[in-house]
């Protein structure tokens, strides 16, 4: 027997808000942890992005004042 002759019998409510019910509390703590790792990992990528993108533009902005104000050296 497969799983859809498992359900065959069943009735609607069964299928659709119970089982799912179920599965909610069984895995729930899983789900929401890796829904909490993944939010937390992008989060940190866009830090990273935004931090790295400050120091570059932060370098060249002081570099190319810099070079331009030396004057003849």
């Amino acid at each position: 027997m497969d799983a859809k002759g498992l359900l065959t019998g069943l009735p609607w409510w069964v299928k659709w808000v119970a089982i799912p019910v179920i599965a909610i509390v069984v895995f729930g703590g899983l789900i929401a942890s890796l829904v909490g790792f993944l939010v937390g990992l992008l989060f940190k990528v866009l830090l990273f992005v935004a931090l790295v993108g400050g120091v570059i533009y932060l370098v060249r902005r002081f570099t190319s004042a810099s070079s331009s104000s030396r004057g003849d050296w």
